[in-house]
């Protein structure tokens, strides 16, 4: 039975789900699936919106070679190294956690994925994208723009500085919250080969309420979205650390999204 929230919103009542019911849709969802599922479902009906974010008709191929010659090219020139550092954005220290994120790229057999582009955007430590659409009553960083990239090294290594993100909460239903998590988005060799993800942190008691993150209903593949903390890269007096590796194919291969989620 939807419950009436008056007063969300633009001075309207909203009709929205409980939590009860879309975990219940969530575990209905889990138990008619074929082991082995590493990726998540297209169509994900707790995921409310989930049916307007996939495509219902074969999709129209394009010339690979004909996308290449208006595609941007990003060169070894083009990334600086100051932009993995997303706290000396802003004429100040941004608030929050400071946190060292790192791991490696690697293919199916854990060879070095070098020198592709890393990209991450991720909310403030309030919860907060800095972007228009966003509507959660949370204060804009005006040091942090929650955007970074960089190269992968030769071991195929990436590292990043940023803040620790914060939950935010989403219309999907009642007292709806995304857990913490960081987007990726990866190029590999050209242009049209693109992988996207979210990464998240451990211990998170979202987890299990969120129809996103259990739209993979191999608990495994889940797992493989979930940082571990690394007291190694954690700096004294300064930042925690925490490590996070991608496996672009194989069985344990990271699993991916389609560009226009959360």
């Amino acid at each position: 039975m939807p419950t009436s929230l008056p007063g969300h919103g633009a001075g309207t009542a909203l009709e929205l789900e409980p939590q009860e019911q879309l975990s219940a849709e969530i575990a209905a969802a889990q138990e008619n699936v074929h082991p082995g599922a590493r990726q998540p479902r297209i169509d994900f009906p707790a995921y409310r919106s989930s049916v307007l974010r996939h495509p219902t008709k074969d999709l129209r191929h394009a010339d690979p070679e004909g996308v290449e010659l208006v595609a941007p090219v990003f060169g070894h020139g083009d990334v600086d190294p100051i932009e993995s550092d997303l706290t000396i954005q802003g004429d100040g220290e941004p608030i929050g956690e400071r946190m060292v994120l790192a791991g490696r790229v690697v293919d199916g057999d854990g060879r070095p994925v070098r020198h592709q582009l890393v990209e991450i955007w991720q909310a403030n430590a309030a919860g907060r994208y800095v972007h228009k659409h966003d509507q959660h009553p949370a204060p804009v960083d005006p040091h942090f723009t929650g955007v970074g990239r960089c190269l992968t090294d030769a071991d195929g290594a990436y590292r990043f500085v940023t803040i620790k993100p914060g939950p935010y909460p989403w219309r999907n239903h009642l007292k709806a919250w995304r857990p913490a998590h960081i987007h990726f988005s990866l190029f590999g060799t050209e242009f049209t080969q693109r992988l996207i993800t979210q990464m998240y942190f451990p211990g998170d008691p979202l987890f299990a309420l969120d129809p996103i993150y259990q739209s993979i209903t191999e608990p495994g593949a889940r797992d493989r979205l979930v940082a571990v903390y690394d007291h190694g890269l954690t700096t004294h007096e300064w930042a925690t650390g925490y490590r996070w590796d991608i496996v672009l194919t194989g069985t344990h291969s990271t699993p991916r999204e389609p560009e226009d989620h959360e």
